[in-house]
């Protein structure tokens, strides 16, 4: 910003705001740096990372639809080339869609390539533990909790990094604690919630059904 496009008022009051915070102790001023660090990371977040669980919603509603429809036609195809011609589309539009989530064999080596971002993003890794998995219709969400160590740097090229993953990876609930100096620059400890998602087989998807009517069954 120009100094004409900045009325001198305002640069005056930005420089009274600056001379407050260097003025004050040296944990006063990691803790304002700290909580600035959060409120930039949220806001990483809600601009990158929020729209992906609007992505796997709309994931959701496109495999559902596409079964759906598969199933009307699947019904209609035995002796009719038309409709055999748009099962086979629809064929192409559901696996592209399942494609975007791992299989329960998948589920470790994408788990670790998230580890291996956060070291390569020279982040230390305090906690990384994948929590029991949460059932929806035909995926299964896995949350993972991590605690990690690092600049403020460090974990935005780790978050740059889980977003360019092949595989659906929604980051959440950001924090961060504990702030030190090392050297000229802040090192903080950081916690957040990792979600994957995986794909549902429908064996699976069928037994998972007959343990929550068991279960639902049970309580009466």
């Amino acid at each position: 910003m120009s100094e004409s496009s900045c009325p001198e008022g305002e640069k005056q009051k930005l420089k009274a705001a600056l001379e407050n915070i260097l003025d004050r102790p040296k944990n006063q001023k990691l803790g304002i740096l700290a909580g600035s660090i959060v409120l930039i990371l949220a806001a990483y977040y809600f601009y990158l990372y929020s729209p992906q669980a609007d992505q796997v919603a709309q994931l959701s509603e496109s495999v559902e639809a596409a079964r759906n429809e598969k199933g009307i036609k699947e019904k209609r195809a035995s002796n009719l080339p038309k409709f055999q011609k748009e099962l086979r589309e629809l064929d192409v539009r559901l696996k592209e869609a399942i494609a975007q989530l791992p299989s329960k064999k998948e589920i470790a080596n994408l788990l670790t390539s998230v580890a291996t971002t956060a070291q390569e993003s020279g982040l230390d890794i305090l906690l990384f533990r994948p929590r029991a998995e949460n059932y929806k219709d035909f995926y299964a969400e896995i949350p993972v909790d991590i605690n990690i160590r690092g600049t403020y740097h460090n974990v935005i090229t780790f978050f740059d990094g889980v977003g360019r993953l092949k595989r659906l990876v929604n980051i959440a609930n950001i924090g961060s604690k504990n702030p030190k100096m090392s050297g000229d620059q802040v090192i903080l400890d950081f916690t957040t919630t990792a979600t994957t998602y995986r794909f549902l087989e429908d064996a699976e998807r069928k037994k998972i059904a007959e343990e929550k009517a068991k279960a639902a069954k049970a309580k009466k």
